[in-house]
């Protein structure tokens, strides 16, 4: 009887094609993969620890897998991932619930990991931050959408951030790795393509002298079968004009970008260690609205040296650019860090009252942008079916500017059955809250 293997994973969709890779090297390995961790003999956790929220959910987690050791017929708990590399000492010498710890580069290893422990060996594997997790992979998304991890690490050494010291220095795959690997993903059934780093403007700079994005995705855009290629995490410096003429004229290219401006006040921003500032900043948002470029941005709220004034100024920035979709996230004082050590701390419940404050702002914004979608034409990637409700068909689908389990969705009637990884036209006809509602036209 093979061994079947339960993998729980947690954190970013980085960590998310981590963990595919090593689902496909397990399968690879004889090993049977189970959903169900009543089932699983032996319970694998790919850990996030960026934050300190973060981290607790992890331990939590497992502690909570830990539990199927008495409950289940789980033999062996192991924990994989950030958490791992960083605090990989830490939870060997104090978290016995984990019968082995292991770093973010170890996962082409994961079958012989994952025997040793059965023997009833515990050990720590952690190499170098060095090398970048790629390779076969098993689909934990929708059967038409992947993520292409395009680099690992980050070379920008944000003051708050704990990330070039996990994952280490900015890592680019080649673009022929890049393209073969799209490819595979596109003969499976993929129609979506979500390119994914830490910075994926930064793309290919380390291995070409300057950066190879727009190249990238000009050959992404030959392979037949992707429909659509959606762009994470790109950094407002890097946002060249000619990235943004390939946004607009490239009609594979959704136009839709994730730009994590963090703030917009240029004294936050120096203490940020960020490479923009606010003129800059707001300089590439007349640019972007003006080509109708779609914006999605995340926060921090909070950060060492906050007053009521810099969140006022990011407040006027959410009410004049109109962002459709944004998170703010308070401040976490992360140890290891140098922004950990600045003076004028925020006290927690003011860093929640900022938070507050912007999410209204925002929802304001997002109600108005999402009314005056009512009566407009989109082209929809159907999700899943939703079922049936009388004469129609019933469907989960996105319009451009949604990225899957991250924005919201447009829930889709048709008289007729649709097909998921398909894009039909959509007549948006009402709203709920973050999200539209739609009815299929001819």
């Amino acid at each position: 009887m093979k061994t079947k293997v339960g993998v729980v994973s947690l954190g970013c969709d980085k960590n998310r094609v981590d963990t595919e890779v090593m689902l496909a090297n397990l399968v690879a390995g004889g090993y049977e993969i189970t959903s169900e961790p009543s089932e699983a003999d032996v319970i694998i956790v790919n850990t996030c620890a960026f934050l300190e929220s973060a981290r607790k959910e992890a331990i939590d987690t497992i502690l909570e897998m830990a539990n199927f050791k008495r409950d289940g017929r789980c033999q062996k708990v192991i924990v994989t991932g950030c958490l791992g590399q960083k605090f990989g000492d830490e939870l060997y010498n104090d978290l016995y619930e984990a019968d082995a710890i292991v770093g973010t580069y170890e996962y082409d290893k994961i079958c012989d990991i994952v025997a040793e422990t059965l023997t009833g060996e515990r050990n720590l594997y952690r190499g170098c931050n060095e090398g970048i997790t790629f390779g076969a992979r098993v689909l934990t998304t929708a059967p038409h959408v992947a993520y292409l991890k395009i680099a690992d690490g980050c070379d920008n050494y944000c003051t708050y951030c704990l990330i070039p010291y996990i994952r280490g220095r900015y890592r680019s795959v080649t673009i022929e790795s890049a393209v073969e690997q799209a490819r595979e993903l596109a003969d499976r059934g993929v129609k979506e393509l979500i390119l994914v780093a830490q910075d994926v403007t930064r793309y290919g700079k380390d291995l070409y002298g300057e950066p190879k994005l727009v190249e990238l995705i000009q050959q992404l855009s030959q392979i037949q079968q992707i429909q659509w290629i959606r762009l994470l995490y790109c950094y407002p410096e890097l946002m060249t004009d000619a990235l943004i003429e390939e946004i607009v004229n490239n009609p594979k290219v959704v136009n839709y970008v994730d730009i994590p401006l963090q703030h917009v006040n240029d004294g936050i921003l120096r203490k940020m260690n960020r490479r923009s500032n606010a003129q800059s900043i707001r300089t590439l948002f007349d640019k972007l609205m003006q080509k109708g470029i779609t914006v999605r941005s995340t926060f921090i709220c909070g950060f060492p040296g906050e007053t009521n004034d810099t969140v006022a100024e990011l407040d006027e920035f959410l009410r004049n650019y109109k962002l459709r979709n944004v998170g703010f996230f308070a401040y976490s004082r992360e140890e290891g860090t140098k922004a950990a050590q600045f003076d004028n701390q925020v006290h927690p419940r003011t860093k929640q009252r900022y938070v507050k404050q912007l999410y209204a702002t925002q929802y304001r914004v997002a109600t108005a942008l999402n009314q005056g979608d009512v009566g407009a034409v989109y082209q929809c990637i159907i999700d899943e079916s939703d079922g049936c409700d009388g004469e129609f068909y019933l469907y989960k689908g996105r319009t451009y500017f949604m990225t899957p389990e991250i924005d919201g969705c447009v829930y889709v009637t048709s008289r007729k059955q649709l097909e998921a990884g398909n894009t039909y036209s959509v007549k948006i006809t009402g709203v709920l809250e973050y999200d539209l509602v739609g009815e299929v036209v001819e």
